[in-house]
């Protein structure tokens, strides 16, 4: 690691578990030199820090270790990263997935993001991206975690301390980002909310030229939202998107 990166992290405020252990963090990549880099970064961080090589063994460190995120290489040895989150989101574990990815490809970072992914880096990085996307998931986790409270847009319900999302009574299976999008844009109905918005809101920091996540994001609500009733996502065009009760 080099020593303007030290010095980034080392300017962050530690985070903690609500009792004060350390954050656990489970790294998966079968490239050894990269997942020690990885966790040399985190454990800097004062995280609690487990690697896996492959699918089967991620599978295992993550039911005995219970980490807080995991950083999940799509290419790997057995099966990919994508039937591992799979495996993990049927077998219950909600927990932050930020996905490590080869190839700069839409078809790629969408297929993650689809699968259940919350977020995700391109090889080559620095080990500060990947902490600071750590941060934000985890940090967005807790939040989720700690408040209390039911809200309402029209018939659209989301339960901020069940993580529970119904729309006329019917229940919608949200991943952790698209619970915390909506989550925004219904604590803001009716307000137009810009891309700028939204990233600096959900994904907790700098997200450059790639605003087209929003879009992505915005769509998968719109496949779970807006088809159990008339549109309630709405785009204004060049500025951005606003949720209100349907007509």
């Amino acid at each position: 690691m080099t020593e303007s990166a030290q010095d980034h992290l080392r300017a962050q405020p530690r985070l903690t578990r609500p009792d004060g252990s350390p954050i656990r963090v489970v790294v998966v990549d079968d490239e050894q030199t990269l997942a020690d880099l990885i966790s040399m970064g985190l454990k800097y961080e004062g995280w609690d820090v487990r690697t896996a090589a492959n699918g089967q063994t991620a599978l295992q460190a993550v039911r005995e270790f219970r980490p807080d995120a995991v950083v999940l290489d799509i290419m790997l040895p057995d099966f990919d990263g994508l039937q591992v989150l799979q495996r993990l989101r049927s077998a219950g574990f909600d927990m932050p997935v930020l996905f490590l990815t080869a190839k700069d490809s839409l078809e790629d970072r969408v297929a993650g993001l689809t699968a259940g992914g919350d977020d995700y880096v391109t090889k080559p990085f620095g080990i500060e991206e990947v902490v600071a996307r750590l941060r934000g998931l985890i940090r967005r986790n807790a939040a989720t975690a700690e408040e209390s409270s039911v809200l309402w847009v029209g018939d659209l319900m989301l339960d901020e301390d069940s993580y529970e999302v119904q729309r006329g009574g019917t229940s919608v299976d949200l991943t952790a980002t698209e619970f915390e999008l909506l989550r925004y844009l219904m604590r803001n109905p009716r307000r137009v909310l810009s891309k700028a918005q939204i990233l600096d809101r959900v994904w907790s920091y700098d997200f450059g030229g790639r605003a087209s996540v929003v879009e992505l994001y915005i769509s998968y609500l719109r496949k779970k939202i807006d088809t159990l009733g008339e549109p309630m996502i709405h785009t204004v065009r060049g500025v951005g998107y606003q949720i209100r009760p349907a007509s």
